[in-house]
């Protein structure tokens, strides 16, 4: 079975970005009257409609073409570059960013994702602490400072910063955007495992119907440690449902 990615969140990313582009074109209003005036679009929108398109490159001409230069753009002119995995250049705009604002949180976790995706997690994690330090009520950065601490096996400090995030935000781990995330992916048994301590987190919260979906695909990873899902405190109440005791009556696969 082919391994499926964990989920890195860029940070900084206009809300647009999620849903459909913006058009140019003007409202006219239901009496036919004269069109409403077109309003030229700023160099930062046009670049913020070729992001929601995927259309990366032409959003990168589009940034570089503000003469304003401020870190948001250098910013968003590395997320553009690092949706193409052309990192040194990504990397290279953030450190532009926080050059212009050394306080910026979005960015500086960024340069941490970067780090990420070339497995220098002891850097990333720097990078996420860094953040943290700045902007201390990111979900999505404490979910990343979670999974680079769960890359170096740091299993009780990844746990730790996965429930501070999903303490800020309940869904942060259920978002599935396509925008603002670097996929790295991990070997099946690491992918189990981060299912198995998910279940567990939403256990614990009694978020059950979720808890009940990550254990079963923790199961169906191969998770080896079974013995816990019958010990785990945090698991308590599930054992009383039949679902949960039907998935530990299945045959364990063999990987």
């Amino acid at each position: 079975m082919v391994s499926r990615p964990l989920f890195i969140a860029l940070a900084g990313i206009p809300a647009c970005w999620f849903g459909l582009a913006q058009t140019e074109t003007s409202l006219v209003d239901k009496t036919r009257q004269t069109p409403a005036p077109v309003r030229a679009l700023t160099p930062e929108e046009r670049g913020d409609i070729m992001m929601a398109r995927k259309m990366y490159r032409e959003a990168i001409d589009a940034f570089q073409a503000d003469t304003q230069k401020s870190a948001v753009i250098y910013n968003k002119v590395g997320i553009a570059y690092h949706q193409l995995q052309q990192l040194d250049s990504a990397r290279k705009y953030y450190e532009r960013a926080l050059k212009l604002n050394r306080d910026y949180a979005e960015a500086m976790n960024n340069v941490g994702t970067v780090y990420y995706a070339r497995k220098s997690y002891r850097r990333a994690i720097g990078y996420y602490q860094k953040a943290l330090r700045l902007s201390p009520n990111s979900a999505s950065i404490y979910s990343n400072l979670g999974t680079a601490l769960f890359a170096r096996k740091k299993y009780e400090l990844a746990t730790d910063a996965y429930q501070k995030a999903l303490a800020i935000d309940p869904d942060v781990f259920e978002h599935r955007s396509n925008y603002g995330t670097l996929l790295e992916d991990r070997n099946i048994e690491e992918r189990a495992k981060f299912h198995y301590y998910l279940a567990k987190m939403y256990a614990k919260t009694g978020r059950n119907e979720l808890a009940m979906q990550y254990v079963r695909k923790a199961l169906e990873e191969g998770f080896k440690d079974r013995k816990r899902l019958t010990e785990d405190p945090e698991f308590e109440a599930l054992r009383k449902l039949p679902e949960f005791q039907d998935l530990l009556a299945v045959e364990p696969r063999v990987l």
